[in-house]
């Protein structure tokens, strides 16, 4: 079979291995759609287990059943999510899934970016999700990015009527401005780039602004002389980090979903001062998974709208070369040969 084997952003190779074998409690999923997530663009973190086969925003049909599955049949359509927690340690137990060892080690073989995928027996149980009817494999690749945002979310304990600044109006960026807006928020966005910010309008941000020129000020004018109660951070830059970190309120919130790959430093003596929360988010839990779902069934969040490519299999170092250059690209989906 092909798979799409990663060395760096630049170097993403289409190589030849045996179809994995699959055992008891185990699924092999033929791939359909595997989307390219913005951390498979991080060379400062992926290199270092170079070479692999990336790509964990994976959705198939199953191609055939380990002795013992009863759950799911040959032919179904699932997404399945690569990180699954055990459900029984000190964290499972007090719900914090996503601080689970096994979560951060699991993962199915070889990576989404290949023709057939063997899923561990933890991951059919916990972690594969049939797709409802009408909801397409390129939809579905939408489903762990959302998760993540989902339970980013949750750690800024947010009110109706507050208002959210959004650095970065990227894949990440769009989802969480959309979730904010359903939760009736105020939602002010930035980016360096026109075609995003059209975007987030598009997708329901209340003020954009290009970060080239934005300032504390700026948000002041669009939101009643204040700052925000919650920032999101969704861009690595080190100015990101410094918008974000003048742009938070009085007892405000700030969300690293995404991390700069230096070093930071806050202003500490203003932080304690001003009782400013930080916080970092990693992952999703399967129940963020289930609820993103649900979101994209119901239509509350567009995910097939910010699919702009589809790139074969064969083709994947141009569809890296398309997520990496961001210029008029969101989402891009890697799909089998032929399809």
């Amino acid at each position: 079979m092909k798979v799409g084997v990663y060395y760096s952003t630049d170097d993403v190779r289409v190589e030849e291995r045996p179809v994995p074998e699959i055992g008891e409690g185990e699924i092999l999923v033929r791939m359909k759609a595997s989307g390219i997530c913005g951390t498979d663009l991080m060379q400062w973190y992926r290199r270092r287990k170079a070479p692999r086969v990336l790509g964990h925003e994976m959705a198939g049909e199953i191609a055939s059943l380990g002795r013992g599955v009863e759950r799911f049949n040959r032919g179904d359509r699932v997404f399945v999510s690569h990180h699954v927690p055990c459900y029984s340690c000190r964290y499972c137990r007090r719900g914090e899934h996503t601080a689970c060892e096994a979560l951060h080690k699991g993962n199915y073989d070889p990576g989404g970016f290949s023709e057939y995928i063997r899923v561990p027996r933890e991951n059919v149980r916990h972690g594969t999700l049939p797709l409802p009817e009408g909801m397409t494999y390129e939809e579905a690749t939408m489903i762990e990015p959302l998760g993540c945002v989902i339970e980013g979310q949750k750690r800024l304990a947010l009110r109706e009527g507050q208002t959210v600044l959004v650095i970065g109006s990227g894949v990440s960026g769009l989802l969480h401005i959309q979730l904010a807006k359903s939760r009736g928020l105020k939602v002010v966005a930035t980016d360096i780039n026109g075609y995003k910010l059209d975007r987030a309008l598009r997708l329901g941000a209340d003020h954009v602004m290009n970060a080239v020129d934005y300032s504390p000020e700026r948000l002041k004018e669009v939101n009643d002389g204040r700052l925000a109660e919650r920032v999101i951070l969704c861009a690595g830059a080190e100015q990101a980090v410094s918008d974000a970190v003048s742009s938070v309120d009085r007892r405000g919130w700030i969300l690293f979903f995404a991390v700069p790959e230096e070093e930071i430093s806050l202003p500490s003596a203003r932080f304690w001062r001003d009782e400013v929360t930080v916080t970092f988010s990693y992952g999703a839990a399967p129940e963020d998974l289930h609820e993103a779902l649900e979101l994209i069934k119901a239509g509350a969040v567009d995910a097939g709208g910010m699919i702009t490519h589809r790139v074969p299999l064969s083709d994947i170092q141009r569809g890296f070369k398309i997520a990496s250059e961001a210029r008029e690209s969101l989402k891009v989906v890697v799909v089998p040969d032929g399809e």
